[in-house]
């Protein structure tokens, strides 16, 4: 099972790898109400596909239990009420891990020794599972680049990871 914040649902949503990341979960995917909410918004380019597999089933909304474990994720790792509410749920659902793509929530996750998956290895491991071919796994970590937050080392190693294994 994994728990997810807004930011790797709309990062993955825009490179249209949503679709294959939820499959490879076979269900088991969760978000908190707050994540709902971010995700929710009219007119987002990513809004109706998320919707799409909240409406199928197949990402389950469950409520974040504990306001103040919440409020002290948020206050003491510096995260978002969605950041705070995906590593409550992942804690109280004994989540696997946490997909995330926010530097404080991945800090968070290593200090609560929780583990962490971002959108970048996701298509890394699309990639090597041969799910999308080396030209795809490139081109969406390309579009990664040009819409999220990445160092420029991350995504040159990204890209030079699936060009070693694609040869």
């Amino acid at each position: 099972m994994v728990a997810f914040d807004s930011s790797t649902l709309i990062l993955l949503a825009k490179t249209e790898m949503l679709d294959l990341v939820i499959a490879d979960f076979h269900d088991r995917v969760i978000i908190p109400e707050k994540v709902e909410v971010e995700v929710s918004v009219e007119g987002r380019e990513e809004t109706p596909a998320i919707l799409s597999l909240m409406g199928e089933g197949k990402i389950k909304v469950l409520k974040a239990r504990g306001r103040e474990l919440i409020e002290k994720l948020g206050n003491d790792f510096n995260i978002g009420a969605g950041e705070a509410e995906a590593l409550a749920l992942a804690l109280q659902e004994k989540a696997h891990m946490v997909a995330t793509d926010d530097r404080n929530a991945i800090r968070a996750c290593k200090a609560l020794k929780i583990d962490f998956v971002t959108a970048v290895a996701f298509v890394l491991r699309a990639f090597e599972k041969q799910l999308i071919d080396m030209d795809e796994a490139i081109s969406k970590i390309k579009k990664l680049q040009s819409i999220g937050r990445y160092s420029k080392a991350i995504i040159e190693d990204a890209i030079e990871q699936i060009r070693k294994g694609g040869a």
